[in-house]
Formats: structure tokens, sequence, C-alpha cells
């Protein structure tokens, strides 16, 4: 027995000096990597014999039991090693926090007993975790990263380099969506442009669409870059820039042949849309210099005048959709070249255009059978006059809002439902003159009907309802608050227009 411990001794001691000369021929580097290592193998080695104070000494039993616990690691047939007296043991956690292992002392020493599965033979594993979406293959990514927004995408560019390359790849920036009070827009187009222009020197070929509205920051110069990096634009969103004025959008309707979304609602200093610096100076426009627009939205363009209408309609004749609500110093002369250059519009909206009347309306009327949509609401001139205009000329409508017009009666009601019998939205609310013999009318001619408020009609009772609710059944909004009707009246509403929401405020209605 005791020359078996003399030998299990001598075999500790050549091993440390082994990893002595290791430890010098690799400057001090450890071996061993126990994260690594197998799930069914641990090893603790630590020296108790050696008491020197020097920190020199402390580093190289460190290097000397990385090394020993690699050579035990290693070891294919490793010797069990006795010991006559009780030895104590002690367990130890491997890293991966699954498997203990147990080891005991011997004089001194610490030694790590290495448990191999029957049969196998155990050798650190190399293996290196992956992240789940690291393994996806690059068009998953790119399919993914399609769905983020302007932001998002730029924070992804920083993640790797494998998605920055993703992220900035061109078929993910046909948009550009910015929001934001105190963002600085005009510094963020021009860094991003300068990014996609990388491919293609000076020149975005991808860009499509550039959304900054509520950036009150964004100036000329944002609009600016836009106009010279971006020529395949198609629509420009700035509502509620302030500071946007008619020279930048007249740089980015010259240099973008293609744009057909505009939108400068809120831009109080835009009066004119056209590819003239001074809209005094040329009226015609020449051969092929013509503005391709198609939506045009100025709402609260409140300097907006009958001249700078004038040339958006010389300018823009392929207009289908054009928005001018509270342009309040329009009047009934702006209108008289609508219809003869705008021939394509379908969709027109005059709300809170306090001086539009019944000759304006007249004008519009000649569009004929292309308009759809119409709203005048708030329009006080407006009388049955210029709605029996309408009635009689645009025979196509679908959509008519004439809500707090105080002019109109039952009359004009009548003529709009006999000829405008495809009407799928009536707004009247707030007309006092509108009674039961005109929602009579409009529920006998128009059964397509699905829209329909009376918001503050005073003269409606439930003779009108009655009507409407036999009438009208694919009605699915009917809206009469402020309105004295019989609750029996709208639960028969709900009986025949099952689908129909109503919006009221009869308490004993429920």
């Amino acid at each position: 027995m005791f020359r078996l411990l003399a030998v299990v001794s001598c075999d500790v001691t050549v091993r440390r000096d082994y990893a002595l000369f290791r430890m010098g021929a690799n400057n001090g580097k450890q071996y061993g990597n126990e994260e690594k290592g197998s799930s069914s193998i641990s090893s603790d080695v630590s020296s108790s014999t050696d008491h020197t104070p020097t920190k020199a000494q402390r580093n190289v039993t460190t290097s000397e039991e990385s090394d020993l616990s690699m050579r035990t690691l290693s070891t294919s047939n490793p010797t069990l090693i006795l010991n006559p007296n009780p030895p104590s043991f002690s367990t130890q956690t491997v890293p991966n926090g699954h498997e203990t292992s147990k080891s005991f002392i011997i004089h001194g020493e610490t030694v790590a007993l290495v448990h191999a599965p029957p049969g196998t033979q155990s050798y650190p594993s190399k293996t290196t975790h992956v992240a789940f979406i690291d393994a996806l293959p690059d068009p998953v990514l790119l399919h993914i990263f399609s769905y983020l927004s302007t932001p998002h995408l730029c924070c992804c560019a920083r993640v790797c380099r494998r998605w920055y390359n993703l992220a900035w790849d061109p078929r993910l920036w046909s948009a550009i969506c910015l929001a934001g009070e105190l963002l600085n827009a005009d510094r963020a187009l021009k860094v991003l442009t300068n990014r996609l222009c990388q491919d293609t020197p000076n020149v975005c070929l991808t860009l499509e669409t550039v959304v900054v509205s509520g950036c009150r920051r964004l100036s000329d110069r944002g609009l600016r870059v836009i106009a010279q990096c971006c020529p395949e634009l198609r629509r420009l969103e700035v509502a509620g820039c302030y500071h946007v004025s008619n020279d930048a959008v007249f740089d980015v309707v010259s240099q973008c042949p293609n744009l057909e979304h505009l939108d400068v609602s809120g831009c109080p200093k835009v009066t004119c849309i056209s590819l003239t610096e001074e809209s005094s100076l040329q009226l015609i426009p020449l051969h092929g210099q013509q503005i391709g627009l198609r939506y045009l939205d100025m709402t609260d363009c409140v300097s907006l005048e009958d001249k700078g209408l004038r040339t958006i309609t010389f300018h823009c004749p392929r207009l289908t959709h054009l928005y001018l609500r509270r342009c309040s110093r329009l009047t009934d002369v702006s209108f008289r070249h609508l219809a003869l250059h705008c021939t394509s519009l379908r969709e027109l909206s005059l709300s809170d255009c306090y001086l539009v009347g019944d000759f304006g309306l007249r004008e519009v009327a000649r569009l004929e059978g292309r308009l759809r949509y119409l709203s005048v609401a708030h329009c006080m001139r407006i009388t049955d006059v210029g709605l029996r205009y309408v009635a009689r000329y645009c025979p196509r409508l679908r959509y008519f809002n004439a809500r707090g017009c105080e002019g109109l009666t039952d009359q004009g009601l009548s003529h709009l439902a006999r000829s405008c019998t495809r009407l799928r939205s009536v707004d009247v609310g707030h007309c006092p003159l509108v009674s039961d013999a005109g929602l009579e009318v409009l529920a006998r001619c128009c059964e397509g009907l699905r829209r329909l408020s009376l918001r503050g009609c005073e003269s409606v009772t439930g003779r009108g309802l009655t009507a409407l609710a036999s009438g009208c059944p694919e009605l699915q909004l009917l809206n009469v608050q402020e309105c004295e009707v019989p609750p029996e009246a709208l639960r028969l509403i709900r009986q025949h227009c099952r689908r129909c929401v109503i919006e009221h405020t009869i308490p004993a209605f429920y």
C-alpha cells in the first residue's frame, strides 16, 4: 500500500513539473476550458501544499492547476486514487449548471475523478451556441426587416456587420417615414439619402415615398435634398411643416417628374404649385411641362388665394383628388378654370371655405359625371340653387357633405336624391330646414345608402326614420345626436338594419 502511494505522489510531482514547463512556453496562458467541456466531466485542481507568499508563485500554481486539469481530462484511462484514510469529498457544480463532480483530498492534493460514459471516451466540446435569429437566411431576415419603420431599421443597422448590410439593402428603402416635433428632419434626410446614394452616386433610385408629417423643424433645405437625390419620388407628405415654402415645393415638382401624391396641408407659406418660380410669369405651361400630380392636399393653407388656385389648375391637369379645406381666401372666381383644366377630378373638398357660394358650386358641377366626392361643409352661402346644379350634372355622386349649410331645405335634398341615386354617404347635420319630407324622398330613391348624419336636425321626427328603416336596409351608420326622435323609431331602425350603428343622445334607447 505504501508503495502504491509513493507511485501516486511521484506521478503528481511529474505532472506539476510538466505544467511549469508548459506555462513558460505559452507565456502564462491557461489551458482547459471547463465551460466548453463535456457534461459528464468535471475537474477542480488546487494546490494546498505550496504556501509561498509571493504573487508570482500563486500565478504559477494557477497555471499548474489548469494544465493538470487538462491532462486529467485528456487521460483515456485515469487511475483511481485510493486513500487509506477516509477521504474528504467535495462537490462542485459544472459551469453548465447540470452536473456535479466528486473529488477527495490525498496528502493535501485535490485530484478530480473522471466519469466517462460506458464504452465512450470524453473530450472537451468546442461547439458554440448560435442565436436562433442568426441562423435565419438573409431572405427571411430581409422579409422581417421590411415590416420595420425607418428609425427601427437604423437601430438594426447598429447590431452587427451582417445586420448592417441587410438593413441598408436598397429593397428596404422604398419609403422614409419620420415623425417628431423635435426631430432635426433636415439632417436626418441628408444622412439617410447620403447613405442610400452610395451604390448610385448622388441619386437614390429606389426611394419613392417620403413622409415627414409633423416634423416642424423641416425646412426648405431638407426638401431640396429630396429633390436633388430622389428623381423617382412618387409620394411626399409634409403636413404641418410650417417652414416649408413655395421655393422648396417648386424644386420638388420640377425635379421629380413622377410625383403623384403631394400633401402640404398645414403649410401656411405654400400658396402655389407650379413649374415656374413666379406664378404670374407664365400661366399656360409649355408643351411637356405639366406636373403629374393626381393627389393634392392643401388643407389649412390659409394663404392660398384665387390666383394660386388658378395656376395650380393650369399646371396640374391630371388631378383626381383635391382638398382645399379651410382655405378661407378662395372665392367663386377661382373655380372657373377647375372644370376646364382638371377634367379628371373625382374628389373635391371645399369645407369651411366661407366665401364659396352657389356660383362656385355651379362651376364645380361642370365636372359632370366624373365627380364622386363633394364636401361643402360650413359653406354658409350655398343654398338649394347650387345643390340643383350638382344634382343635374353629377349623377354619379357617391359622397355628399353639406353639414352646417343652413340654407339647404327638403327641396334641395329631394333634387339630389332623385338625380344621384347611387349615393352612399350623406351628411346634412345642423341643417335645420331638412325634415321628414326630404328623408322620405332620400329613402325611396337611394336604397344603397349606408351612412347618414342628421345631427342637430331639429325638424326630423319618427316619420322620417320609419321611412329610412323600410327603404335603406343597407344602412350601417345613423347619427341622430341632438335630435328629438322617439325611441320606437330607433328600435325599428335596429330591427330592419341589423348592421346599423346608431349614434344618439336619447337615454330611453338602449
